[in-house]
């Protein structure tokens, strides 16, 4: 198997910490991203396109 370099390692940990972030919404309504950079909307939104830029990154560089 292909060594994995640190985009996908920084990806795979954005990933997780969205999905988590939307298990404890859809649980408990409680988005952790809100909480912790609420005061910071352009902080908070990069974090979100970050995760959705990593997911995409994932769609097309997981297999390889």
């Amino acid at each position: 198997m292909a060594e994995k370099g640190k985009l996908f390692w920084i990806a795979l940990i954005l990933l997780i910490i969205g999905g988590l972030n939307w298990g404890l919404v859809g649980l408990f309504k409680f988005d952790v991203v809100q909480e912790i950079l609420g005061g910071i909307p352009l902080v908070r939104d990069i974090v979100y396109t970050l995760i959705g830029l990593s997911a995409l990154f994932m769609i097309f560089n997981a297999r390889k």
